[in-house]
């Protein structure tokens, strides 16, 4: 992990579902989101320091390698196509229909997030730790653990625990919480 300073900034992001709709509760959807997430990691080249995917939006912290625009691309972007064209394929029609929007002139119909995203700066440690700490007390917060020393070292997503390791989507390397590679 870089350094976090004023000239090497995080960036600490926001997404949350249209109409704050609760999508990443089933475990198929929860799936497909992970590895979307992967795949935009992958895509745009950037880290991903922490993150929590709630039910009806998510927070990520990740490097500045590419402008907060585009990393909000790649992140919305591909979780986006990902999971409308699951429910498309396993005719989720009812859950389409909620995320249906007027056809704006681009050839889509459906919309899976709010256009009012969160993103800002990280530029100092202690700010990082700070929204770290947040995150990975979201769950808690739900009452699916019962504090938040317990989630320490381990990466949230929809309420389940996951070891890190950095091969899997689910599980992003936290060195600072002393987690384990």
């Amino acid at each position: 992990m870089h350094s976090i300073s004023r000239d090497t900034p995080a960036l600490y992001l926001t997404a949350v579902t249209k109409d704050r709709l609760p999508v990443f509760r089933t475990e198929p959807i929860k799936i497909v989101t992970c590895n979307a997430l992967n795949e935009a990691r992958n895509s745009g080249g950037f880290a991903i320091y922490a993150y929590v995917i709630m039910p009806d939006h998510f927070h990520a912290i990740t490097d500045l390698v590419l402008k907060p625009s585009a990393v909000l691309r790649y992140i919305n972007g591909i979780i986006g196509r990902r999971v409308i064209d699951h429910l498309k394929e396993h005719g989720h029609n009812a859950s389409l229909q909620k995320l249906r929007h007027e056809d704006k002139g681009r050839g889509y119909r459906y919309s899976l997030w709010e256009h009012h995203n969160n993103a800002f700066s990280i530029t100092s440690e202690d700010m990082f730790m700070q929204k770290v700490n947040y995150i990975h007390e979201n769950p808690v917060k739900l009452d699916w653990l019962s504090e938040p020393k317990s989630i320490a070292g381990l990466v949230y997503v929809f309420g389940s625990v996951a070891r890190l390791k950095m091969n899997r989507c689910w599980s992003i390397l936290i060195a600072s919480l002393g987690g384990e590679a």
